[in-house]
């Protein structure tokens, strides 16, 4: 079969279309033929190796899927690894059934990112109707979900972070009640701005570096910047005393743990299908890249030239 194979870590020239052999399901796993391979920004730090998790090599990347088991039922799953790739060997226990109503574009789309996307807000941030929040890299393919998310929670003002007019013209439309320029010069500043000159009750972060100190200077006492990204390689350091001072809250996100909890991640993967199905929540499909077209996806995508989620189609 066709498969993307990282053979050392670096930049996007990593990435080798290859041939491998057909994947064999061991004990409890099921081979899954992939109709979309999901591409999210942590598949950058992994190709360099600079992820929270250590890579192995040889490895083919790609964290979810979507695609059809032998026996023609449409599953989407999360992998440690191996979604770059015409076929993967799932593990059982890790197949989602795709509604009828759902496209694989849309579950290859909504899961990781949609997971994290209602993670950051119904566990972490613990959003509460009425409070403001700051959604960063909001044209991305968490951000356009948080958008919507947070909206649909009942949030008092969602504050849209973007680079471009367009991009933010995007959030606009997912319901943001007012955008920032993400490269603003004093961009707590304009944060404050955006919010009417109050400080924000929520912010989701994942920039790291100046965007990270600036967004926390616009946080309010009892206010929680959730850490979900280093996007800029660029990481902080908070200071307890100032914490203390403030009364703000830092908390750090991993989809890791979410996946340890099986209450919490199967009631996120039940709402998220059912708002997708009804139609209440919009994937926004950026682009659908081939198989061959990896690297320029990964350059994209590490560049922020994109929005919406980054998808690839293995037939191609």
């Amino acid at each position: 079969m066709r498969a993307v194979q990282i053979q050392e870590f670096g930049g996007p020239e990593v990435l080798e279309l290859v041939e491998l052999p057909e994947p064999e399901a061991g004990p409890d796993e099921v081979v899954v033929e992939v109709a979309r391979a999901g591409m999210n920004f942590a598949d950058t730090h992994q190709r360099e190796n600079d992820y929270l998790a250590k890579a192995e090599l040889p490895l083919v990347p790609g964290g979810e899927i979507a695609g059809r088991t032998g026996d023609g039922r449409r599953v989407a799953a999360m992998l440690a690894n191996g979604g770059y790739a015409e076929r993967a060997a799932v593990p059982r226990a890790a197949l989602v059934p795709i509604p009828d109503e759902v496209s694989d574009d849309q579950a290859a789309g909504v899961l990781l990112q949609g997971l994290t996307a209602w993670a950051l807000l119904n566990v972490s941030a613990g959003l509460r109707r009425g409070e403001s929040i700051v959604v960063g890299a909001a044209a991305g393919g968490t951000g356009t979900l948080a958008v919507q998310l947070a909206k649909r929670a009942g949030a008092g003002r969602v504050i849209a972070l973007a680079s471009t007019a367009e991009k933010r013209s995007l959030a606009e439309r997912l319901g943001a009640d007012a955008t920032v320029d993400s490269r603003a010069g004093d961009l707590g500043e304009a944060i404050l701005a955006a919010n009417d000159g109050e400080q924000v009750d929520v912010v989701l972060e994942m920039s790291g570096g100046a965007a990270f100190d600036a967004c926390l200077s616009a946080l309010a006492p009892f206010g929680r910047l959730v850490s979900f990204g280093i996007a800029s390689r660029e990481p902080n350091q908070v200071m307890s005393q100032k914490l203390m001072r403030t009364s703000r809250a830092v908390v750090g996100f991993w989809l890791v743990h979410l996946l340890r909890r099986p209450d919490l991640l199967g009631q996120g993967i039940t709402e998220l299908l059912e708002a997708v199905a009804s139609g209440k929540l919009e994937v926004v499909i950026g682009r659908t890249y081939a198989l061959s077209e990896v690297a320029d996806a990964h350059r994209a995508l590490q560049g922020r030239a994109t929005h919406g989620k980054l998808l690839l189609d293995p037939s191609r």
